[in-house]
């Protein structure tokens, strides 16, 4: 079958693989439709490489079931179906809490299992969850980081009238500003120096942009609410920079969330580390999307949000590409080339590049 192999950082490759089998009972084989580049691929590319070199890549997919174990009764060949990477151990104190995402034993498929950029995929049952009509394959590979924001959102005390800040708007930040509006925020403040991802952030509900190039973030989003701050800060952009710059941004008392990875030390200067202490802010690392019963609330509150247009992802979408363009479009993300939010690549399909997204050209 079609696979994208990661060998090293900057080394992925399109080639042929062996197609998954049934080896346990509770197994289930899916044909994958629709698979989406996640930010920490990219980190994994272009920084730290693989958990072991030549794995297929990828965890973010939707599609069909190809077959089943003898133990699944409740899938079928030939549903349509989202896939949960998350592959907790089962056995540990925190899964025998329901803390699935603290399980210390956490992976996903695409780090030791074969992942989701191949033409199949196998997983637990569990971990297959049945679409229904009104979700499409592109946006049934969204659930995926929905589910990630939203489990974010859960842990906070946000309340309808709040006031939140999102910093970053990739695909994690749009998301996160959409799912503030859904939790009851009254205003949202999108964050970024990408004046294209802030007129998406805009048109998904955004109240008001901010460019940290026309001032200290702090600075703008205190002269907007009178000095006082807001009430939640998201931060989704991942860098160091921003890791620190977040704490300036709640009220006191305020909340901060982190959704963003770094991948690189962060250093906080006095000032922003005082917050703080100083305002008794309260926060939250938010790693992955699972809760009790798994994978969690946070799955079924996506699926609900997508299924009535609540949530929107087709915005998001800037590249549909096939798979053997993998190592390509990779290469030119990692570069840093303009344009890119959520790339989607389908197996066994041939094409030329295309933008799918006519607001972005």
């Amino acid at each position: 079958m079609e696979a994208l192999n990661l060998y090293g950082a900057g080394d992925i490759r399109f080639e042929q693989s062996p197609k998954p089998t049934i080896m346990n009972d509770n197994e289930v084989i899916v044909r994958v439709e629709t698979a989406g580049i996640c930010g920490s691929d990219l980190s994994r590319y272009k920084k730290l490489g693989p958990y072991i070199p030549g794995t297929t890549f990828g965890h973010e997919c939707s599609g069909t079931i190809e077959e089943v174990g003898s133990n699944v009764s409740h899938l079928k060949e030939g549903m349509r179906v989202a896939v949960c990477p998350a592959l907790p151990c089962g056995d540990c104190t925190q899964c025998r809490q329901g803390a699935y995402s603290r399980c210390p034993s956490l992976t996903v498929i695409g780090a030791v299992q074969p992942g989701a950029f191949a033409e199949y995929v196998k997983l637990p049952a569990e971990n297959v969850l049945p679409l229904p009509n009104e979700i499409d394959a592109d946006t049934a590979a969204f659930i995926e980081p929905a589910a990630v924001v939203a489990h974010g959102f859960y842990k906070t005390a946000i309340e309808p009238g709040a006031d939140v800040a999102i910093i970053g708007c990739g695909s994690i930040g749009l998301l996160a500003i959409q799912w503030a509006k859904l939790f009851g925020a009254r205003y949202v403040y999108a964050i970024d120096i990408d004046e294209q991802k802030l007129k998406v952030a805009k048109e998904l509900g955004a109240d008001q942009r901010v460019n940290p190039l026309d001032g200290p973030v702090h600075e703008q989003i205190h002269d907007f609410t009178a000095g006082e701050g807001v009430d939640v800060a998201i931060e989704a952009a991942g860098t160091p920079v921003t890791s620190a710059q977040a704490l300036a941004l709640p009220k006191k008392g305020g909340e901060v969330v982190f959704l963003g990875i770094p991948y690189g030390d962060v250093t906080i200067e006095r000032f922003y580390f005082e917050k703080i202490v100083r305002n008794e802010l309260r926060i939250h690392g938010s790693w992955n999307g699972l809760s009790a019963p798994f994978p969690g609330k946070e799955w079924k509150t996506a699926i609900h949000s997508l299924q009535t247009g609540a949530l929107q992802v087709k915005p998001l979408i800037t590249h549909r590409l096939p798979l053997s363009d993998g190592p390509f479009v990779f290469k030119e993300m990692a570069s840093g080339s303009p344009g890119y939010i959520k790339t989607l690549l389908y197996p066994g399909k041939t094409g030329q590049k295309e933008r799918a997204i006519t607001h972005l050209k």
